[in-house]
């Protein structure tokens, strides 16, 4: 059987047996390096921190192990991938151009591929040779003073803002798939089979505003994202059905204090309500406009302003809390649920998230010169465990957060957190995130998280990065850790490879070792086949 790969010199084509495997593969594309390569691949990085090698690639890889029958779709993962424009390197994680990953799954075969998503960003930096929107942390370089003050004019139309989709990527209900991040221009349409980029996804609706949550609420019947006010601090909750490009208000919420509107990758939601928090880390509209990065780019960090969750009820948009809870830092929420008591009534929400414990400096660790400097033996990541809200629904003006397990037991690492989809908004048992193996400068293991025995398993191979750990459950079953767990590997020797693990032992069942290493990438989703 054919397996094709590609090199930075070329492809070769060559016949390798596949366990399992007895019908012809169907055929692959193998675009052209001529007219593709755009990277240097610099072995003295960490794969995990290099430019991807070439704009695309894909193919079919030798699967060692098992692939679950049942297991057919697409597996899709978004992330930053290109760091560099010619001899300028980018300087930090979220700031690179957005390289699309798929794994396809059928008959116990992978057909693997990536692909950069040609965002009118990454177009004109390929075009012109440098940077022509504002990233993360990344500005234009001006020629003169009056090049920036024109820039700035546009930074408040949003023209000057980048619509580099790099965050994550979401299968709406009517089957469309778009890949986000926070500035709302930032939605593109992507085909999840050719990875193609289709174009911009335009709302049609007259909310306006600059930026969204990177990580809106996704299910078969609804879309639900906050869209922060940073002129009358606030957040603005808003839901789309399926088929539509418009979002309709359910309701707002007033920042309870604080200069602006606390930033908000992501929230959580239960079966009834949406929990906004305002985190006392805070956009900052001086920041924006700055020509150079501060330490916490587009925020700024204010004790002083507290911090706060607010529940509000989906269908009414009613507020029903809104309470004072300590200081908190996290990027990804994990789920949240509503407490009953006996008589079945809703007394609290459970809010669970990767909390660094109120740690802003996590920001800073994602320089992408900190991550390339690991020696091996600096104990530097920052820590972090499961954090645990409680929000009573009695009128209580405080909320409780805690430690929902020993941090120590994934290594005082916790983020990019996955669960079996059914569960969204209900009481969950089981969680999947990347923890650490210490000394670590990044987590670096894949982490199982046990809520009721409060407890976690740990999957670690030496030396490599794992991404998001990604939770594909088993059609038509009942239990909840009944699944696979699929992650991207990147090796520090250049090479990487796909990973399948059991949701339920949290052992490996297959992988299969991709052509070259992946950069390290963000947050996916799952495309069953029809």
């Amino acid at each position: 059987m054919d397996y094709l790969s590609l090199s930075g010199a070329g492809f070769t084509r060559r016949r390798v047996a596949i366990a399992g495997v007895v019908s012809p593969l169907r055929p692959v594309i193998v675009p052209s390096l001529d007219e593709e390569t755009v990277g240097r691949h610099d072995r003295n990085h960490h794969t995990a921190w290099t430019s991807v090698r070439q704009e695309r690639w894909e193919g079919e890889l030798v699967v060692q192990g098992e692939i679950p029958s049942w297991l057919k779709g697409t597996y899709l993962r978004n992330g930053p991938g290109l760091w560099h424009i010619e001899d300028y390197n980018f300087r930090h994680l979220f700031d690179g151009y957005a390289t699309l990953v798929k794994l396809h799954f059928e008959n116990g075969r992978l057909i693997a591929g990536h692909r950069q998503i040609e965002s009118e960003a990454y177009k004109a930096a390929r075009k012109n040779k440098r940077i022509c929107f504002r990233e993360f942390s990344e500005v234009p370089k001006y020629e003169n003073f009056m090049a920036y003050v024109g820039d700035i004019a546009k930074l408040f139309s949003g023209a000057s803002l980048t619509d580099n989709a790099n965050t994550g990527v979401v299968k709406l209900g009517d089957g469309r798939v778009v890949c986000l991040t926070e500035t709302q221009k930032g939605s593109l349409v992507i085909d999840p089979d050719s990875l193609e980029t289709l174009g911009r996804f335009e709302y049609s609706d007259s909310f306006g505003g600059l930026i969204h949550s990177a990580h809106p609420i996704v299910t078969d019947t609804e879309f639900l994202t906050l869209l922060p006010d940073l002129v009358n601090p606030g957040y603005l909750v808003v839901r789309m059905e399926p088929g539509t490009n418009e979002r309709k208000l359910i309701g707002r919420v007033n920042c309870r204090t604080g200069p602006a509107p606390g930033w908000v990758h992501s929230f959580p939601v239960t079966e009834h309500y949406v929990v906004v928090p305002e985190m006392p880390l805070r956009y900052c509209a001086q920041n924006l406009l700055r020509a150079e990065p501060t330490p916490l780019y587009k925020f700024e960090w204010h004790p002083e302003s507290k911090a706060f969750l607010h529940v509000m009820c989906k269908a009414s948009g009613k507020i029903v809390a809104s309470v004072e809870v300590p200081l908190f830092v996290t990027f990804h929420f994990i789920n949240a649920y509503e407490e009953e008591d006996e008589d079945s009534r809703v007394t609290a929400i459970i809010a669970d998230c990767c909390e660094h414990n109120a740690d802003a400096t996590i920001l800073d660790r994602l320089r992408l010169q900190n991550l390339r400097s690991f020696n091996g033996n600096d104990d530097i990541l920052p820590d972090a465990r499961v954090g645990r809200f409680t929000i009573p629904l009695d009128g209580s003006p405080y909320g409780k957060l805690e430690s929902a397990l020993e941090p120590n037991e994934h290594g005082r690492g916790m983020d990019m957190c996955s669960i079996n989809p059914a569960n969204l908004g209900k009481k969950y048992r089981y969680a999947y995130a990347c923890g650490a193996k210490r000394p670590c400068h990044f987590p670096n293991t894949l982490t199982k998280i046990d809520l009721v025995k409060k407890a976690a398993k740990n999957w670690h191979d030496e030396g490599v990065v794992p991404s998001e750990p990604f939770f594909v459950a088993r059609p038509g079953t009942t239990e909840e850790d009944d699944g696979v767990v699929i992650s991207l590997i990147s090796e520090k020797n250049g090479s990487g490879y796909a990973l399948l693990l059991d949701g339920s032992t949290f052992e490996e069942i297959a992988r299969a070792k991709l052509p070259y290493g992946l950069p390290y990438g963000l947050h996916g989703c799952w495309v069953p086949k029809e």
